[in-house]
């Protein structure tokens, strides 16, 4: 059995003009201090890596890790989410998304694409070049905005969205596989890739691909009403990858599972911080155990109430309370009579 690695923290969120969140020995220090023992990068922002140079230079790669583990912290994973969801955006989406990309793109959608699709790769050599084994990123949209349709869907439609979808995703999952590093797509609405059926509509297109695999984060699902701890039973094998954050739902006679077009404050499903939602996380942590997850358990803070920074505190001590160190003996080990052949043949009449 393994222990989940931890607590470590996305630091999305938290980057900033202002310091210590804005470059990365600093912010490496602020979590360091807080208790977490990784970070995960986002790639997007030179400031914490130059996702390029990272791919390119070995060299370089080792100064960002020595730069990590001055402060007592192991990078965990590279998140290249923004990336990801620009290697299929459905044109309807086209000038919301520009700001994901340089502005040199931004008057050409498949030269952004093409974009997209080399930063995704570059993070796969990043994080071989880092000591990592697996990466996380969306898997962009191009069925989405068919989710509930009216009037009906042309019949075909999302057939040939996913086979484009597998399209544009293989080669770029061939490359991990080169480089030895899992892909792990966050299942997320969105993205084309939001639930366990969508996932494996993905993975019969890409002939179940052994580096398609799964950042697991129950907080998307508690929005859907999806059975998150059944979810783990079914993709353990896949899940290399997962973000701790919380979530509720709370319908009334009003609002449901698509939010009035509210604010995240006034939706019936929204994101909250550690404890504060309703996510059995003693549970999760139990299947994850029980499952020899080999990752880390990574705080995501999102939350319409609390502030960032409390977020992050209270984050780091409730997932070392949540990490279960797993046992070395069965419990029952004290009553055993030994292993004795002859004596169990005699036991059973033979």
């Amino acid at each position: 059995m393994v222990t989940i690695k931890g607590p470590a923290i996305f630091i999305a969120q938290f980057i900033g003009n202002d310091a210590p969140f804005n470059d990365l020995k600093s912010i490496a220090q602020w979590a360091a201090g807080l208790g977490y023992k990784g970070l995960q990068l986002p790639t997007g922002d030179a400031r914490f890596i130059n996702l390029q140079q990272a791919a390119e230079s070995k060299t370089y790669a080792d100064e960002l890790n020595g730069i990590v583990q001055e402060a007592g912290l192991q990078i965990t994973e590279l998140s290249t989410h923004t990336q990801g969801q620009l290697v299929a955006v459905n044109p309807v989406y086209d000038q919301l998304f520009n700001g994901f990309a340089p502005a040199e793109y931004h008057q050409d959608m498949k030269a952004r694409q093409q974009w997209a699709v080399q930063q995704v790769k570059y993070a796969a050599k990043a994080s071989q070049n880092l000591g990592l084994s697996a990466s996380v990123t969306f898997s962009g949209a191009l069925a989405w905005p068919y989710l509930y349709p009216w009037p009906q869907r042309p019949a075909g439609l999302v057939n040939e969205a996913f086979d484009e979808l597998a399209r544009r995703w293989t080669p770029i999952l061939d490359y991990y596989e080169e480089c030895g590093i899992d892909l792990c797509y966050e299942i997320h609405a969105g993205e084309d890739l939001h639930d366990g059926i969508t996932y494996e509509m993905f993975l019969d297109r890409v002939n179940q691909h052994k580096r398609a695999n799964l950042l697991y984060d129950p907080s998307h699902f508690v929005l859907q009403c999806l059975d998150y701890l059944e979810y783990i039973d079914i993709y353990h094998e896949r899940i290399k990858m997962m973000h701790v954050k919380d979530a509720e739902f709370n319908p009334s006679g009003r609002m449901g599972v698509y939010g009035g077009y509210q604010n995240w404050v006034d939706r019936a499903g929204r994101f909250r911080s550690l404890g504060d939602g309703q996510v059995d996380f003693k549970q999760i942590f139990s299947k994850m155990a029980q499952y020899d997850f080999p990752g880390w358990a990574v705080l995501e803070w999102e939350c319409a109430l609390k502030h960032p920074e409390d977020g992050a505190r209270e984050g780091a001590q409730f997932i070392k309370d949540h990490i279960i160190r797993v046992t070395d003996r069965v419990f029952d080990d004290f009553a055993s009579s030994g292993t004795d052949a002859s004596l169990n043949k005699k036991i059973l009449g033979i």
